[in-house]
Parts: structure tokens; sequence; C-alpha cells
């Protein structure tokens, strides 16, 4: 599954490609499904959406000429409001399940504290939060969750997670879309690919590495 995974996120372009000629228009709600659940269901943290709106963009840059091909405006409203009904989803299963999940007065790790916590931390920076971590995989899956946890007023979450789904969505798709065709580029895409996912992954590998460092300062 993590061979046939791996081949899927570096073939992108293809399979998008192929997609588009064979399903025409539907392809929108496959990719649609495929942001959606990434930014909207916390058991799908490991789906491809940076390189995914990447590669999009520079397919669609590829075939606008074509009758089968995706449009840039449709395909970056379409992308926009995934990302954000994703998080709002999101957001709202954790407010549902943090008062159900965190009321054990003696366990360790469902502590009603924890609520308070995050309550507190979500509500001063809870908005910078939840727009950084759109650019984090892992985290844009796990923010709004722990977000509506944490209780973060309403209007404050659906504010910021507009702002973060457009500015992701848009930054990722016009990239691919006016650079992901220059030959270099279009020549090397898997290695793109394979950057962007190094990237995008490198604020946590740099936290995992101070929160170990910081361990071992203490011991």
């Amino acid at each position: 599954m993590i061979t046939q995974l791996f081949s899927f996120i570096t073939h992108l372009d293809s399979h998008l490609i192929d997609a588009s000629s064979t399903y025409g228009a539907a392809v929108y709600g496959i990719l649609f499904l495929i942001i959606f659940c990434e930014t909207g269901l916390v058991i799908f943290p490991f789906l491809p959406g940076d390189s995914l709106l990447f590669v999009a963009g520079a397919v669609t840059a590829m075939g606008e000429s074509h009758a089968h091909g995706l449009r840039l405006p449709d395909l970056w409203l379409v992308l926009s409001m995934a990302a954000f009904l994703g998080n709002a989803i999101n957001f709202q299963i954790g407010r549902f399940i943090g008062p159900r999940v965190f009321h054990w007065e003696k366990s360790r790790w469902f502590n009603p504290h924890h609520i308070v916590t995050a309550h507190a931390f979500y509500e001063k920076h809870g908005g910078k939060t939840v727009v950084i971590s759109r650019f984090i995989p892992l985290l844009r899956t796990f923010a709004p969750f722990v977000a509506g946890v944490g209780d973060m007023t309403h209007r404050h979450f659906y504010l910021f997670n507009a702002i973060g789904a457009v500015m992701w969505v848009s930054s990722l798709l016009l990239a691919g879309y006016y650079f992901g065709n220059i030959p270099f580029i279009k020549g090397h895409l898997t290695l793109v690919i394979l950057a962007i996912v190094a990237i995008t992954l490198l604020p946590i590998i740099w936290a995992g590495l101070k929160a170990r460092l910081h361990i071992k300062n203490k011991v």
C-alpha cells in the first residue's frame, strides 16, 4: 500500500491527465473529495494535498485548450471550498467529541484541564495557527480538530479558516499553473513533488529534533 501511495504521489500529473480525459468535469469532484478528506477527516493526514494542488495547476495550464481540460477559476473555487469545508467539518467534530471525551478526572490523556489549556491557546494564537498549519502536512489535518476540542470561538475560527484555505489553494495552484510547465520543472516533476513534500515536512522534523534535544538537555 505504501509503494502504491508513493507511486501515485510521484506520478500525480499522469494520473490527473488520465482522469481528466476519462471523467471530464467529474474530475473536479474527485479533487474536491481528496482535499476535503485530507483537511476534514483526521484519519487521512497522508493524502498529498500540497503536491496535488501544484500538479493540478500545472495540468490545468497544459490542458486548457482541450475540451476536457480543467479550468483554473473553476478549479480554484472547487478546491478552496473543499479546503474550507474540510476544516469546518473537522472543527465541528472536535467540538462534538471534546466535551464527551475530556471528562474523566483521573485520566492522564483525557484530563478536562487539557480543554482549558487548548481553549486559552487557540483564543490567543488560534488565528495564525489555523492559517500557518495549512502549509504543514499532518498539522493541517489535526489543527482544526484541536481547535474544536479547545472550543475556539466560531467567528474567530471561520474567519481564519477562510483566509487559510484561500492562501493555501491559491499559492500552490498558481505556482503549478505558472511554473509547472517550465521545461526543466516539467522534466523533473517527480523530484519537484518530492521536494514539495520534503519542504513542507521540515517544520515538523525541526520541531521533533528540538524536542529531543530539549529532553536530552534536561536529562
